[in-house]
This record gives C-alpha cells, structure tokens and sequence, in this order.
C-alpha cells in the first residue's frame, strides 16, 4: 500500500488511499447502511492498510458516523484515523455547533476525532462558518485544544477565490476538495489544487472517480483503456492520474461493494504512477469521451435571438452538458429551481436549430431535459 507522510508532521503516515463511508452498502428497500456488509469491507480495507476513514454528520441520516465507529473498535485506537464534518446548515447559534460536535463524538464512540472538517465550504456557506456570533472556529479550535480534535480542517465545493478565503483564515492542518482528471481538465480543480499547495495545506480528495462516473466512459473509450491496460479496472486509471501530486495526503474512495476495495486496494497495492505514455493515452480518451457525451455549443447566442420562449439556450445546454458528463441531478439543480424560462417552455418551433453553427439539434435536447427535470419533482 502507498503511504505519504502527514506534511505538517512527518511521523504521522496515511495509506494513500482512504475510504469514503458515504456510500456503504444499503438494507435491501432502505437507504440505511446494512452494518454487516458495510463492516466486511471496512474491515477489508482496513487489514490492507487503509488507515484513514471518513464520514460527516448528514451522511446517510447519521447512520455512517455509527456504523463507522462500531466497525472500527475492535481495532487498536492508535492503528486508525476517523474523519468527520460538521454541516453549515442548521447552525445559527453556539448551542447548535456544541450539540452537533457532541452527536459526531456520541456516534462515532471512538474518544477523539483525528481529522475533523467544516463541511462543503461553499459561497452559500461560508458566511455561516465565518459568523463570530455563532462561533464555529472558535469552538472547534477550542476542542482541538483540549485534544477532542487531532486536526482541524475544512472540504470545499466553492470556487477558487471562495477556496482561497476560507484557507487563509487560519493555519489549517488539511483541506479537502474534489479532484479527478476530468475535472482537472474542464473545471477548476487543478487551480484549487495550486491554492491549497501554495499555502501548504495538505489535500485529501474526495470523488476521484466522481462519483463512479469514471469508472466506465464510454464502450470506446474503456476500449482503449484495457488495449492499454488489459489487466487494470477503468478506475484504476483515475487514481493513477492523481498519485503523482506531491501535495496530496489522502485520495478517498466512496467503496460501497466488497469488488469495488478489492480493485481498490489491488491498485493501490501494485501501481504507480502513470507513464507519459499511459497520460496520453488518458487524455485521448478523455477528448472522445466529452465528443460522445456533450453537445459542442460555443455559447454564440445565435440561437437565442428569434426562440419565442426566450430561453436562454446556452445556459441550458451548459446544464445539460454537466449532466451529461456525471449524471447526477445535482447538475440540474439550477434549472429546477428557476422561474426562468427553460426546457418546459420550448415549442419545438425548430429556430434554434436553423441558426445554430454547431448544428445541435436543440429541440430534441429541451424534450429530453424537460422529461429528466420533471422525474426530479416526483
């Protein structure tokens, strides 16, 4: 198993690869971890050097910080570190900081909290973790001081600039952002990335492999990975392209099948880095992926001036190409909650289409994400 040594304190060393208890195995029916199986692959991990565990407050109704907790006592305290975020929703007073933290510490069982994170610091959230009238910092650092939190850290869904407020609060000991190679590629990870380096914060990552959307891409293109590879998981490749960031601590992986840490821990167990070769290769994959998946709109507006609606069509299709590229709702998120005209409201007159250089037959899309937004209402 790779190990990194903790930046802040050499003597500290953590696998490289840590699990992500967000996604443990479900009770048949129900969105409750199934504590049997989510221990047998806890367990796994853990007898194969996995020496770091994550969880949050809100994960699966609270029930992953207990699960979590329970599978790890019977190990050595010293031989395991557990992780856990405390939410920004809900906190409008100290009472509610102290109440949460003390559930966290109830839930888990496990005396103290080695990494413990303000959760998704985000442009939505960040005034409430920066409130002096609620007190978050204060009161955590005050835990830390008296031993009930090891390191205090912070995880990150905002952009750069939000990134780069937050770290430069304090001296904080981590920080842990999303970070996969398609996001290096299209969104702004490597340059969060270069933020938390820049200001010598250790980077735990979250979603590697976004959610398990990389680890299949497209018949093609998982084609072209395995004539590379034959022997290696499609998701081995998104661990790779991360294992040769110097400042990286941690890559989480949300395991939530017994297959998915055996893979796993074999990558982690028997590879490297990838060659010069092998991140050609990647990128080209990459490049076909996104033709396969997304629409090639250049945001030129032509379509826009004659839609009867007045949708705004590259907004849209922007959204719809998120959607494309993960398939999670969350990418539509904004346009489910808009009063703006959208997809519903197109009448298929066919206008868009006829003034559009890339020639998306935009129609066509409007239907489908129309279909999708409404299936979210049910």
């Amino acid at each position: 198993m790779i190990v990194r040594e903790y930046k802040k304190n050499p003597l500290e060393k953590y696998a490289l690869l840590g699990m992500g208890c967000m996604r443990l195995p479900t009770l048949e029916g129900s969105q409750e971890p199934d504590p049997v199986k989510s221990e047998e692959i806890i367990d796994y991990a853990y007898t194969h050097g996995v020496n770091y565990f994550d969880s949050a407050y809100v994960y699966m109704g609270g029930k992953s910080e207990v699960v979590m907790g329970k599978a790890l006592s019977k190990y050595p305290r010293e031989s395991y570190c557990v992780a856990s975020k405390l939410p920004s929703w809900g906190l409008q007073t100290a009472a509610d900081v102290e109440r949460i933290f003390n559930e966290t510490m109830e839930r888990l069982g496990t005396g103290y909290i080695d990494f413990y994170l303000c959760h998704n610091v985000n442009e939505g959230s960040i005034d409430t973790f920066m409130n002096p009238e609620i007190g978050v910092i204060p009161f955590l650092e005050r835990m830390k001081a008296e031993g009930k939190i090891r390191h205090l850290g912070f995880s990150s869904h905002g952009k750069p600039e939000t990134l780069r407020k937050f770290a430069s609060l304090r001296d904080w000991d981590f920080a842990q952002i999303q970070m996969n190679y398609l996001d290096w590629e299209i969104g702004t990870t490597k340059q969060e990335y270069e933020i938390l380096e820049e200001l010598g914060i250790p980077t735990v990552v979250m979603e590697p492999v976004r959610g398990g959307r990389l680890a299949s891409l497209t018949e093609e293109t998982d084609a072209m990975l395995k004539a590379a590879q034959p022997d290696r998981s499609i998701a081995s490749w998104a661990f790779r392209f991360l294992m040769d960031k110097p400042n990286l601590m941690v890559i989480l992986s949300g395991m939530s099948t017994m297959d998915q840490v055996i893979d796993n821990v074999k990558t982690f167990n028997e590879c490297g880095p990838l060659s010069e070769e092998e991140q050609k290769t990647l990128s080209q994959a990459v490049s076909i992926f996104r033709k396969a998946v997304t629409v090639p709109c250049t945001g030129c507006r032509y379509c826009c001036d004659d839609c009867p609606s007045g949708i705004d069509i590259p907004k849209v299709l922007e959204a719809y190409n998120a959607y494309s590229l993960n398939k999670s709702p969350m990418a539509l998120r904004g346009l489910a909650e808009s009063d703006a005209p959208g997809p519903k409201d197109c009448v298929g007159c066919g206008s868009c289409a006829n003034h559009c250089p890339q020639n998306i037959d935009i129609p066509e899309i409007m239907s489908k994400l129309s279909e999708i937004l409404d299936g979210m209402k049910k």
